[in-house]
């Protein structure tokens, strides 16, 4: 006979269902999550609501990362249920991991016949092993203009794990886990698609300011930032698919989660910059290619991109005055008497060539300049190293006021290059309510 956690599972469709009384009532046409630079670890992260009843969860944003984790120590809640064994959301989770005896008193965390999975942490490149749960969590609700009622869902699928000191390193102060949007069926953006009959679409939109937020919106609604519906300037170029896992610990059968496109070309002032074109594809094993990433501050380049990238820059502002570099960046340049433009300092442009040479995703000196000192600013593109799993990561620094599109319908993602030459930014999105 089936245990009562088994057929509540199989009640869950693929994740969860939202109440029959909240569908009658109320639908949200997209979700909202506010997302927060932190200044000094250079992450974003943002709160979600869980539990019965309700705490606030400071998460770090992965936008590569296959689902939510949350450190469980002193977790309670009356809502939590650990995901059982051979249910269809562990098969879909691509688990592979069944704890069949986990030793009393059992607890979140810690359950018999529970499915687990490797809970990750980017940043140290750390697995823990954890228990898959679903617990109520309740968000903001959008209409892509502004902020609407907070909406709930009665079980999120998360992975509660140990709070061990090794987990939760190097993540920003406060957060006890990752909010994984990355492409897998138990992701947030999944999730919510099946919640709330949503396709699988969101965007992002980083804010440069640690003082105001970005956003994230789950669903296919307008993007508008102070009255501007930033949506209709998108271009697009096709999401690729990566057969092997990016992260330090994977199954050779497990596909990457993390957003790739197809690079093909960088210009820099129009200048073409010569490139050894086989570290732009993927290879058989997964190596090499291009993704986005959150977790990376700044832009990671292959050591002969790098390299060649920095050469063509360095010739192209000859005429502005270098100075020392500052760590960890190659090339930096004096900012006295350099001036400013709408798109941050006056520097050559940097247009990322993709899948059609009448699609450039162009990269201006507020995306391309950091700001280190009052009178420095260095070139914010890094020296990967010569074997990079990955050959170009496309860091936070580089999306920031850049509204970016996950369109996991037609498989493309889309980007609109700075909005500041839209005169408006990713903190102008209107928090209040306009119920």
């Amino acid at each position: 006979m089936a245990s009562s956690s088994n057929l509540l599972f199989l009640s869950f469709f693929l994740f969860l269902t939202i109440s029959q009384t909240q569908a009658k009532t109320f639908r949200p046409k997209a979700l909202l999550l506010p997302v927060t630079k932190d200044s000094s670890s250079l992450q974003y992260t943002t709160q979600i609501k869980q539990r019965t009843p309700l705490v606030p969860i400071k998460l770090t944003i992965d936008v590569g990362g296959n689902f939510m984790w949350v450190a469980c120590e002193g977790y309670v809640s009356s809502s939590y249920r650990p995901v059982p064994c051979g249910s269809k959301t562990c098969k879909i989770s691509r688990s592979g991991v069944c704890v069949t005896q986990c030793p009393p008193p059992h607890r979140p965390g810690c359950h018999n016949n529970a499915c687990s999975q490797l809970s990750y942490n980017p940043y140290t490149r750390i697995s823990t092993l954890g228990e898959m749960a679903a617990d109520a969590v309740s968000i903001q609700s959008t209409d892509g203009r502004s902020s609407g009622p907070m909406v709930f869902v009665p079980g999120l699928v998360f992975t509660c794990t140990s709070s061990t000191p090794s987990l939760l390193k190097g993540l920003s102060s406060g957060a006890k886990g990752i909010a994984g949007i990355g492409r897998s069926q138990i992701s947030l953006t999944s999730q919510f698609a099946s919640a709330f009959k949503f396709q699988r679409i969101f965007a992002v939109c980083l804010s440069s300011s640690s003082q105001s937020n970005g956003v994230i919106i789950f669903g296919n609604v307008p993007y508008e930032f102070q009255l501007k519906d930033v949506s209709n300037y998108l271009k697009y170029t096709p999401l690729i698919h990566n057969p092997r896992s990016t992260r330090r610990y994977y199954s050779k059968d497990d596909p990457s989660t993390d957003y790739f496109i197809r690079l093909t070309s960088i210009k820099i002032n129009g200048r073409a910059v010569p490139l050894n074109m086989s570290r732009l594809d993927i290879d058989k094993e997964g190596k090499g290619g291009t993704k986005i990433s959150t977790v990376d501050p700044y832009t990671l380049m292959e050591r002969s991109i790098f390299a060649a990238v920095l050469k063509v820059f360095m010739e192209e502002t000859k005429g502005m005055t270098r100075v020392p570099s500052v760590n960890p960046f190659n090339y930096c340049i004096s900012s006295k008497n350099l001036g400013s433009s709408r798109v941050g300092p006056p520097v050559p442009t940097i247009d990322l060539g993709l899948h059609d040479k009448s699609v450039t995703w162009r990269i201006f000196g507020a995306n391309s300049m950091v700001q280190v000192k009052d009178d420095v600013l260095c070139l914010g593109f890094i020296d990967g190293g010569l074997n990079p799993r990955t050959s170009v990561v496309i860091g936070g620094y580089q999306l920031e006021d850049n509204l970016l599109q996950f369109d996991l319908v037609k498989r493309r993602l889309g980007f609109t290059s700075s909005l500041l030459f839209m005169q408006t930014t990713c903190a102008n999105f209107n928090f209040t309510s306009s119920v």
